[in-house]
């Protein structure tokens, strides 16, 4: 980390370090002071730094030491400023996703408390008659307050919104090291940029925006759809992509294909990705696909059960509280116990976070099937990414090795049924 932080003290790069990074120059007296104040007031503390944070450090101060990128001057600060809206964006859906993961964590543990301690008021008002009525009253307050707490937790699913924030970190940051390596002329296979890749770069921002709004009310996605829908997070319409990346990066595509060779192609290699595309549409997604509904079906009836039982509870000990009868602080206590026992399971086992992660998997199989479908659809071989880089590329996408794709072959067979594919193309998941 030393070294790398060093390096980026040269050329101009030390003001893209973030401040916890930058050291000032003081005399050895006073770095010792300053460690010995900070290690009496707070303790040690760490730097909140991650791999990827110094990666694309070390990524834009190369680029700011550099020569400047070919291309019209316009569209390279055009691009550039892509990438610094992608960094922002990054930062502030990671900043976001910590505070809803600290909203599902408050609210579980703040209504299964509010349940339990009303479960025991009701549970204690038959045995004493004194106090009874404001134990039961306490008892249909804290009810009805935890079945309003409940609902509201339920319909914004806090666990899918933190899910959902952190696969988009991943994205925009992953938009932001590939318009980077777009910008540094020294990348081997820079281009001139163009208009038309900065056009393509915000093709993805907006289609990164949409799949993965900021917003909590309005503009937060649908919690409980009538079925999974692998998420998109790709231009709908195929764009020209930036020349410096490949496409099964970039995604998006038709198909179609040639019958030459060249490239790194070969008619063999073309069939493999055939079956490739053939075993993930008709496995791997689908199998994805359905777990996410099992997923939602389980979730919608919790999301109903809790806070109807945990209202329920509250009419039964606001009658105890009129009647005295025994029945109703017991009902109270059993509804109170049963709406705790949903809410656990419903956002300790955090059901939205496993739909949200089933619907991300299910549309990067997605991805993976556009962008061979794309590279295949492209006539010209010579004009397509070399055959042997691309099939490496997927292999690694699926968790595989290169030589184990050759088995996907067979399945580009129209003789071969979508009920005979037994095995999964990816690994990874």
């Amino acid at each position: 980390m030393e070294a790398i932080l060093q390096s980026t003290s040269h050329g101009g790069g030390a003001a893209l370090l973030p401040a916890t990074l930058r050291r000032p120059r003081t005399g050895k007296k006073n770095r010792l002071l300053c460690a010995r104040a900070s290690v009496r007031g707070a303790g040690v503390r760490q730097l909140a730094v991650t791999i990827d944070d110094l990666r694309l450090v070390r990524d834009a101060a190369a680029v700011a030491a550099a020569p400047p990128a070919e291309g019209g001057t316009a569209a390279v600060e055009k691009l550039r400023a892509v990438a610094e809206a992608a960094a922002d964006r990054a930062e502030m859906h990671d900043i976001i996703g910590r505070q809803r993961d600290n909203w599902n964590h408050l609210l579980l543990h703040s209504t299964n408390s509010l349940t339990l301690a009303a479960s025991a008021m009701a549970a204690l008002a038959p045995a004493a008659p004194a106090t009874a009525a404001a134990l039961t009253s306490s008892a249909g307050v804290l009810l009805a307050t935890a079945a309003v707490t409940m609902a509201a937790a339920n319909k914004i699913q806090p666990s899918q919104l933190a899910e959902e924030q952190r696969n988009a970190t991943r994205l925009w940051r992953q938009l932001e090291r590939s318009l980077r390596a777009a910008l540094d002329p020294r990348t081997p296979a820079a281009t001139i940029i163009t208009d038309a890749d900065v056009d393509a770069a915000m093709d993805r921002v907006l289609a990164l925006d949409a799949a993965y709004p900021l917003p909590l009310l309005p503009g937060m996605l649908e919690k409980f759809p009538k079925t999974l829908e692998p998420a998109r997070w790709w231009p709908t319409k195929r764009q020209q992509h930036l020349k410096s990346k490949p496409a099964i990066i970039n995604g998006g595509g038709a198909r179609r294909s040639s019958t030459g060779g060249g490239n790194g192609w070969t008619p063999e290699l073309e069939e493999e990705m055939r079956g490739v595309v053939r075993v993930i549409r008709a496995k791997d997604e689908q199998e994805y696909v359905k777990a996410g509904n099992k997923v939602l079906a389980v979730n919608r009836v919790l999301a109903v059960a809790g806070p109807a039982l945990a209202g329920a509870g509250a009419a039964a000990a606001a009658f105890a509280g009129v009647s005295g009868d025994s029945w109703a602080s017991g009902a109270a206590v059993v509804c109170g116990a049963m709406a705790a026992a949903a809410n656990t399971v419903e956002h300790g086992w955090q059901l939205g976070m496993l739909f949200e992660l089933c619907r991300n998997v299910a549309g990067q199989y997605r991805k993976v099937q556009e962008d061979i479908e794309a590279c295949l659809d492209e006539a010209d071989v010579e004009r397509r990414e070399n055959g042997e880089v691309f099939e490496a590329k997927v292999a690694l996408l699926l968790g595989r090795r290169a030589s184990e794709m050759k088995q996907f072959r067979e399945m580009a067979s129209p003789a071969v049924e979508d009920e005979d594919i037994k095995d999964f193309a990816g690994k990874l998941f």
